[in-house]
């Protein structure tokens, strides 16, 4: 059987936050080099699709809470 996209999300998003959120912990013990080594533990991560996920939801995040 073959997942829609809606299935491979809904059963993924739970790890692709935990993942986002191991990564963002990282930014202050790596500072400088946080960027280049995020993007390539993001590379690292498969299927695509996973890794898409994992990037959109670090952005999110990263974004400032609005109020």
């Amino acid at each position: 059987m073959t997942l829609t996209r809606a299935d491979f999300h809904e059963q993924n998003q739970a790890s692709a936050h935990a993942e986002a959120q191991r990564l963002l912990a990282q930014k202050a013990v790596l500072q400088g080099t946080w960027l280049s080594w995020v993007a390539s533990q993001i590379y690292l991560l498969r299927p695509a699709a996973y890794a898409s996920m994992v990037r959109r939801e670090l952005a999110r995040l990263q974004e400032p809470c609005e109020k």
